[in-house]
């Protein structure tokens, strides 16, 4: 007979508490969009506000999410902030969204 094995049930309440806060903070539309551009290397405020048509004010407050959940980082020059993301487990998590959701659209 095998031995079954034993979890950790602690360690896994602590990795569901932050599982569940990055999907809390995944699902919002704008806040998706705006990491889904991200993944694709680092952007500005305008160049973010441009692709995605968001407006100023919604823009600076899911990006003020973002930051505070760390799954962004930012580097100033200037006058000018740039957004990447800074959190690799997100980035994976966006990298398996894309494959599922946005990959070969037309056949959906």
């Amino acid at each position: 007979m095998s031995k079954a094995r034993t979890l950790d049930i602690e360690s896994m309440r602590a990795a569901a508490v932050q599982a569940t806060s990055a999907l809390r903070t995944l699902a919002n539309p704008d806040r998706l969009l705006l990491l889904c551009q991200l993944t694709q290397g680092e952007k500005s405020v305008g160049e973010l506000a441009d692709l995605l048509g968001i407006v100023q004010p919604t823009l600076s407050q899911q990006l003020g999410v973002l930051r505070q959940e760390e799954m962004v980082e930012t580097r100033r020059v200037g006058k000018q902030i740039y957004y990447s993301v800074k959190d690799q487990k997100v980035l994976t998590i966006l990298n398996q969204l894309y494959s599922l959701y946005c990959e070969n659209n037309s056949e959906r």
